[in-house]
């Protein structure tokens, strides 16, 4: 079956402001198509604060997103949180919630929780929270998330995706067999992408 990849990671705030386009893309997506989620891992493990210029940086970008697509910031956890530039661990509880039927589930609650709420997904006090807000089975959770096979998994998705046709995050791929195309995205309209997928699929 035709897949299409969605190469993300719950730490991208461009993947935020594509939530309402891309959670109206994945619910028409035209039959036969099947939908992989790809975590891409923005930034790897760091217990260092996060470079001044950094901050800078994604603080301004948050501004310009909320700007171009009306999406909602809270600017507070710029001045509340101690950022590290570290989305491993976000990618990994995302995982983890996978293995109990919760994936979907914890990318909105990390990505409600670092845009929205001022917490810092990075800390595994943050993850943890969010996990026994999901009423997930806490002990579960919290071994998954230091697990090696698990941290592998993270690592093959990874790769996956530096070797994929992709820019950064969000990303959008059709795969047929051995082939690999970028697909068209519009962060304020699903529709294009929905055209060129029924088009990709009558050509492949």
């Amino acid at each position: 079956m035709p897949k299409l990849y969605f190469f993300h990671d719950p730490m991208c705030s461009w993947c935020w402001g594509y939530r309402p386009t891309s959670d109206e893309l994945f619910s028409k997506l035209p039959p036969g198509i099947e939908k992989v989620d790809v975590l891409g891992g923005l930034a790897p493990d760091s217990d260092q604060p996060m470079p001044a210029e950094m901050r800078d940086f994604l603080s301004s970008t948050w501004r310009r997103i909320e700007g171009m697509l009306g999406t909602e910031f809270n600017h507070d956890f710029w001045t509340e949180c101690e950022p590290r530039r570290s989305t491993y661990p976000a990618c990994r509880a995302v995982l983890a919630a996978g293995r109990q039927d919760h994936y979907n589930e914890m990318v909105d609650a990390v990505q409600r929780a670092y845009y929205l709420r001022a917490m810092n997904p990075s800390d595994t006090s943050t993850l943890e929270q969010l996990a026994a807000e999901l009423d997930l089975d806490g002990k579960q959770f919290a071994a998954d998330l230091a697990s090696t096979e698990l941290n592998d998994e993270l690592m093959e998705q990874v790769q996956f995706a530096a070797t994929s046709p992709i820019r950064g995050f969000p990303s959008l791929v059709f795969g047929d067999g051995d082939t690999l195309v970028p697909v068209k995205q519009d962060y304020l309209s699903a529709q294009a992408t929905l055209e060129h997928l029924e088009t990709l699929q009558k050509t492949g």
